[in-house]
């Protein structure tokens, strides 16, 4: 197996899994997008259409779009990702239908063969615990637009072998990505740190220390983050902020990443963040 890994498979083509695999084709790797809705994928691959030829028209990649276009296949079966040797699960963070994929992944794939998940907060340990080969079972997180963000989280699960690592953190080196190796605890790296910062400028707002406009601007100029903590959060879904928040506070059990009530109350009226048109701030 080693570094001629030839074909990955993803599961999900929504706005990540389609980003992983244009940057996968890009980089010479061949990959099976797999949804089990066809007009997802049509979606998903109009997407890497556009995002390909655009590099392409800036001469950031020299092949053509259609070369690029042409590693990528797409299919609505698991059992179509059966010659896979990497599959990357990318769907939303529904951990019962997680479940369920990595079983028929584990029936279907070759004994070598790795399973990863892109998922941003839940315990890679325990996803894995739910296939035969917890040694070849690894977390992939990619950073959204994966296409522009340089960084991916690899998470290991208790289980997780150094040979599964090795090549996972190849394949994403070989994707022009860097990578940072974090162990299996409630928010990783990126958002054990982000999250609770984002939570903390609720409490601030809630306080009436500052308005949210000062609030973030405080900390754009402040502490030379390119967009303050509000605008982030809007920008992420305020749902999701909340989701992770209540994975490291339950994970943890420390008050100390207890949700903000202000966050709750947004979430609660429907204020998602750009997504819904409005969030902190309207959009």
């Amino acid at each position: 197996m080693g570094h001629d890994l030839k074909l990955i498979g993803i599961v999900g083509s929504g706005q990540m899994g389609s980003g992983i695999a244009q940057v996968l084709a890009q980089s010479g790797f061949r990959v099976h997008l797999m949804d089990v809705r066809e007009d997802g994928l049509k979606k998903g691959l109009a997407g890497v259409e556009k995002g390909i030829a655009k590099l392409f028209e800036k001469g950031k990649i020299s092949e053509t779009p259609a070369v690029v276009l042409s590693r990528i296949q797409t299919t609505t079966k698991l059992g179509d990702l059966s010659g896979c040797e990497i599959v990357i699960e990318a769907i939303n963070e529904d951990e019962t239908l997680k479940r369920s994929i990595f079983q028929t992944l584990d029936a279907v794939l070759p004994e070598h063969a790795i399973i990863a998940t892109n998922t941003s907060s839940l315990p890679i340990t325990r996803l894995a615990s739910c296939t035969k080969r917890p040694d070849r079972f690894i977390g992939m997180h990619f950073m959204n637009p994966v296409a522009l963000m340089t960084l991916v989280e690899i998470i290991r699960g208790h289980c997780t072998s150094d040979e599964t690592y090795g090549i996972v953190r190849g394949v994403v080196e070989k994707m022009g990505k860097t990578t940072v190796c974090s162990q299996d605890y409630p928010g990783f790296i990126v958002n054990r740190i982000l999250i609770p910062m984002i939570n903390e400028a609720f409490f601030v707002l809630m306080e009436g220390v500052a308005t949210a406009e000062d609030i973030d601007a405080a900390m754009k100029l402040g502490t030379n983050q390119p967009m303050g903590p509000f605008a982030l959060a809007d920008l992420i879904g305020l749902d999701t902020c909340l989701a992770i928040m209540k994975v490291i506070h339950e994970g943890t059990g420390d008050s100390k990443y207890r949700p903000s009530p202000l966050l709750k109350k947004y979430v609660d009226a429907g204020l998602m963040g750009r997504k819904s048109g409005a969030g902190v701030f309207k959009y």
